[in-house]
Order: structure tokens, then sequence, then C-alpha cells
């Protein structure tokens, strides 16, 4: 029996027969035993802990959603994985945050969860923390160490599992493998998802598969993420293998680590020490697609100054026509096309530094803010963990030349950086990401991650963390047709799941051509991906030359559509066959669908919200042999608020109305 320190209590066991005693160390006992019930605010979910056990289970409206699940790691010094003894519950108390982004689905997020401190100690008596907090859409933990050590321990496993029912489904994208595809450069989070699979399949290589994973279990929807990493902890997935449906965590392969300085991999800290929230979000596809845990869960935002940090849009000529266009007479056209759709940003893509120069760069930015656009640039972030050839190259590796290229840049009035090819998810990466973004902000530069990880609500912690690829986007459908061919489906799942909680750079909407492929989309799915998908900068997939195919009204609503949103409603959807959503910026309301499948539909939106309001629709026109068919009809909402909209196989549409 551990000692007891209570005065009071050791002086009524003197006072006690030894059979007394018996009873009384068998009541303790019991209650160590006693599994611990959680609930969310309003009363619809429940996680039932049991720590002798080293479990959790999770409950919604009385249907289990995950059986015994497993909690714990395994530290260097200690296995926090079993044998666990419950020392105390702390009372339940309620945690409220508000904050606001411009890069999210909303720009003034409130959260409000009931908070529930489970103290524990392992066999030998070392103390570990389990903290607990479920709001109305869905559930976060995370381990706590509460010691202090100036040793550095690092973490084997982590023992955390998600146990789903055999019966569940799942829609997961595949993490590929570690010094794989293009100059050993993966992985980057872009692969084709997997739809509606059973619980137990397999990933189809050992790097797992990547957050957001999304789940349908006993009719209840489930989103797992993570969120707040710090310093502490490498980004982490789920494992290749899920034996009836048990999903464990995954570390990153041995090759996901910063090779130019400390190469950790797996993640180790000095104590106090604290590990990543895990994220589920539980409830209706409403629920989920209208939650914002991911960011709720981040780390709040770091000082920086603000005044720099602004949303746009940007034109981009790589996208479309690839290498030979980053010299100076193209990047003038991009600046021109951005200035006349009233966009705020051009992007300069890679080896701008040897086809057009550093001097030239300089004349192109001072050109482009005379036409009042801001030049972003390419970097190459690769040290020596690809082969990556492609400059600027080696200029962001140290703090010092971090420094000295950021103040050459913003000297000349650049406004944002685009890094490429990171090399995965171990924790010395993932300071590097922090570190670039540190320093950026000094300058007053926005950052875009290509070939990288999930931001997993870093934008909410650095404001100027505008996007980041981590996507199978679309310039793999500018590669190949059986890319395009998946275009429309993929384009649904990427909306509803990697982009649900993080920025998305999947460079959408191109309106007319792609060079030797046959688009599948509607040009009206692709107009509506400008509204559907979230970027803090939204980098167009359209040329100069094919904007002027465009119609008018198309031109104008390009000019006009918003920076950021303030509110989001999901309208309707099903994972890789549909989705709508409706956003709003000022007195409008932008509500827009894709069709993911190859057939015509008519769906019927519940818009009861902006019932008798008028707008206008973009939809597929009328007129096949316009080289960009796009019609537009003033709409009513009818007194019922039930819409109905007809689109045909792989098209979209975007109603523009006023709110109330």
């Amino acid at each position: 029996m551990k000692t007891i320190k209570n005065t009071a209590v050791r002086y009524v066991l003197k006072t006690l027969t030894l059979k007394q005693i018996l009873v009384f160390i068998a009541f303790f006992s019991l209650l160590n035993l006693k599994a611990q019930t959680l609930q969310s605010p309003d009363g619809k979910l429940k996680v039932v802990v049991d720590i002798p056990k080293a479990s959790y289970q999770v409950y919604y409206d009385n249907k289990e959603v995950l059986e015994a699940s497993a909690l714990g790691l395994i530290r260097s010094d200690e296995d926090f994985s079993k044998s666990l003894i419950l020392n105390k519950v702390g009372k339940t108390k309620t945690v409220k945050d508000q904050y606001q982004m411009l890069t999210a689905k909303k720009s003034d997020i409130s959260y409000s969860a009931n908070e529930t401190t489970i103290f524990t100690t392992s066999a030998s008596g070392k103390k570990m923390n389990i903290i607990f907090r479920l709001s109305n859409d869905g559930l976060a933990f995370r381990y706590v160490f509460p010691g202090k050590s100036k040793e550095v321990l690092n973490i084997s496993k982590e023992s955390t599992t998600f146990n789903f029912p055999g019966n569940a489904r799942a829609w997961l994208q595949p993490k590929t493998e570690s010094q794989t595809g293009f100059e050993h450069t993966n992985p980057s989070y872009e692969a084709h998802y997997e739809l509606d699979i059973p619980v137990d399949k397999s990933s189809p290589g050992p790097n797992g598969w990547v957050f957001p994973a999304l789940y349908q279990s006993n009719g209840v929807w489930v989103m797992i993420t993570e969120a707040d990493l710090g310093y502490a902890y490498c980004g982490t997935a789920l494992q290749q293998h899920s034996p009836k449906g048990e999903y464990s965590i995954n570390f990153p392969q041995a090759p996901e680590v910063f090779k130019d300085g400390k190469a950790t991999l797996n993640p180790e800290s000095t104590l106090p020490w604290k590990t990543p929230w895990r994220i589920l979000a539980v409830g209706d596809l409403k629920t989920l697609m209208e939650s914002t845990l991911g960011t709720d869960l981040a780390q709040p935002a770091v000082k920086m100054k603000k005044d720099f940090i602004k949303p746009g849009k940007a034109s981009w000529s790589w996208i479309i026509e690839k290498d030979n266009s980053i010299v100076y007479k193209d990047q003038i056209r991009y600046i021109d096309f951005a200035s006349e759709m009233q966009w705020q940003y051009c992007l300069v893509d890679a080896n701008w530094d040897n086809t057009i120069g550093y001097d030239s760069i300089n004349i192109l930015s001072k050109y482009a803010q005379s036409k009042n656009v801001s030049l972003l640039l390419w970097y190459n972030s690769a040290g020596s963990w690809n082969t990556v050839t492609m400059t600027p190259k080696g200029k962001l590796l140290t703090h010092a030349d971090r420094m000295q290229e950021f103040a050459k840049i913003s000297a000349m009035g650049v406004k944002g950086i685009k890094v490429d090819f990171f090399a995965g998810d171990g924790q010395s990466m993932m300071i590097y990401y922090r570190d670039i973004l540190e320093d950026a902000a000094k300058f007053g530069l926005l950052v875009n991650f290509h070939g990288a990880t999930l931001p997993r609500g870093l934008h909410r912690t650095y404001p100027n963390f505008m996007t980041a690829e981590a996507i199978f986007g679309y310039e793999m459908i500018t590669f190949g047709q059986g890319s395009a061919n998946k275009e429309p489906e993929h384009a649904v799942m990427s909306a509803m799941v990697r982009n649900a909680y993080d920025p998305m750079d999947f460079t959408p909407m191109n309106l007319y051509k792609i060079p030797r492929i046959n688009r599948k989309t509607t040009a009206a799915f692709e107009l509506a991906t400008a509204v559907v998908y979230l970027s803090g900068i939204q980098h167009f997939a359209e040329t100069p030359q094919g904007m002027e195919k465009a119609p008018e009204s198309v031109k104008a609503f390009l000019r006009s559509i918003p920076d950021y949103w303030q509110d989001v409603r999901y309208i309707d959807g099903f994972p890789g066959k549909h989705y709508v959503v409706a956003r709003k910026s000022g007195n409008k309301w932008y509500v827009a669908g894709i069709n993911g499948e190859g057939v015509d539909k008519e769906l019927t939106l519940d818009l009861s919200f902006l019932k008798g309001s008028g707008g206008q629709m973009y939809k597929n026109g009328n007129n096949a042999a316009a080289e960009v068919n796009i019609g537009t009809e003033e709409v009513m909402i009818p007194q019922d608020g039930k819409l109905k909209v007809k689109l045909v196989a792989n098209d979209g549409f975007v109603f523009v109305v006023g709110g109330k």
C-alpha cells in the first residue's frame, strides 16, 4: 500500500482492528479500479476511462463509437502503458477560449469544453497525468509529465490506440514511404484516399495512414487528428496494420529528420513535458465539417506584428506553363494578370535565382508594387535529406542563413516565401518548420510550405503561416491523365478531410485547358473549388490566356471573391461523392458545391437560414461549344428554404446570396 500522508487517516487506522484495516484497504482498492465517466457539456458524448486497464471507451448518443482503446506510452526510464495507479481524479472544470484567425473556416472562433485531469503514477511511483477535454463536437486528451529533470528522456512508443468496432468503415490517405518519389522527396502527404474501406484493412505501405483520418462507427462519424506538438514531439500517423479495427500511433521512419543539425527522430525532452493532443471530432457530418477542434487545441498565437498578415489570391505561372515560364518576361505577364484580376500576389517559382536573378527580382518586385501586387518567392528547403537540385537551395538551413536571406528579399518588397521539399515528420524536422516561421515573421514574410507535412494547427500559432500543400494537388493533375480522371472524387475528399482544420494549397481552378490533359471536371466544378477549398493564399491554376476565355461575369466573381471567411455552414455531402458548403463574408453567403461522381444528380439543399433571399448562381452553361462553359442566373430560395440544384457528372456550382 502506498504511503498515506494524511494525518487524520493515519489516526483512524491506529484505532482499527486488523480486519477493519483490510476492509479499509479493499475499499480504496475498489476506488482505484472504478472507471471514470466523463461527458461533454450537452451530455451526448461520454468517455469511460479505466486507469488500471489503461484504457478508454467512447460513446455518442449511447452508441459505442470506440471499444476499449489503449492509453499510455513507453518512456526511456519507465513504462507508462501498464500497471498504472490512479491517484486521484481532478474536479471537472469548464475551459473556454475565444480567438481570431484569417486562415480558418471562420474568423471568430469560440471553444468550450469540460476538462478533467486524471493523476496517475507508474508502478515505481513516477507521475503521469492524463488531461481529457470533452466539447460538444468531440474529445481530446494528452499526457503530461509534471516532474522536473535536466536529463533528456525519450519516448520509444506511444501506446495510444483507437479501437473501432469491426463493422466500422474508414476513409484514409496512405502515408508515402520516406525517400521514395521524385528525387527522394517523400513523404509529402501526397496520395489518393482509399474510400469506405474495412477498418482492418492495412495501409499499402509500412508508413501507415496520415491524419486527419475519417471513420463511420455505428452510424456516428469520427475524425482523428493531432495538435500542439510544440518543440518536443514528432509528427505522428496511424500504423500500417489495424488488427480487428484497432489503430495505433505510428512514429516517423528513420530518414524523416533534419540532417543538417541534431537529427532527432522520435520525441525527446527534459521534464516537465507534455505530448500533443489526440483529437477526435465525433457526431454527424455537419458537426465534423463545422468543427474547429484542430485549432481549438493548437498552441495560441505567438507574439508578432500582425499588420503584414494579409490573406488573398495569387497568380502562378508554373502550375500550367512549368519551368520555362520562370523568366522575367513571363513573370511580367503574370504580375499584370494578378493586377487585372485584382489579386494581391504573384508567385515566382523554382530556379528564379538563376533564370531571373536577384537584381531582376528586385526590379520585378518594384514593378509589381506599382501594380498593387506583391511577389512571393520559391525556396528549396532541402539540405542533405533529398537529391533535389532546384534553387535557391541551402539558404534557410540555419538561423543566420535565414536572417541574411529574409533581410535581402524583404528589402526588395517581397511579401512571402514558398518553401518546398521537406523530409517528413521527425522531431527535428518539425522544429525546422517552426524556426522558418519565426524568422520569417521578423521580416514580415508570409509562409507557404510545399512538399510538406500536415500543419496540425500550426497556422494558429504562427499567423504568418498562410497555407501548406500536404495533398495530392493540382500539379499532379497536370502531370498525368490518371490523376485527372480521379480529380472529382479526390477533390471532395480533400475538401472534407485534408482541409477540415488546416489551410490547403491545392492550387485549384483551371477553367480553360491543361496541356496534354483531358480534364474530367466542368468549368463550374473548377470555379466552385475557389470557395470549397480553404487556403490563406489561394494560388489559382489558370493562365492569363485561359482567363481571357472566361465570361465577364466569372472574371468579376474572381475579382471580388473574399480573402477570408467569417463563418461556415455545412450544407450537404458524403465523402468522395459530393460536398456542399456555405461560407460567409460580410452580408453575403457563398454556397458552393462539387459533384465527385460521374453521374448526374439533383440535390435538395436546406438553405432555410437564407429562405426568401436571392442571388446569382454560377453553374454549368448551356453552350457546349463555349471554351469556358459557365452560365449565370438569378435564383430565389423558396420560403421553405429548400433549393433544388441539378448537377451533371463531375459538375459544380457557386451561389452568391445576400444573407440575413
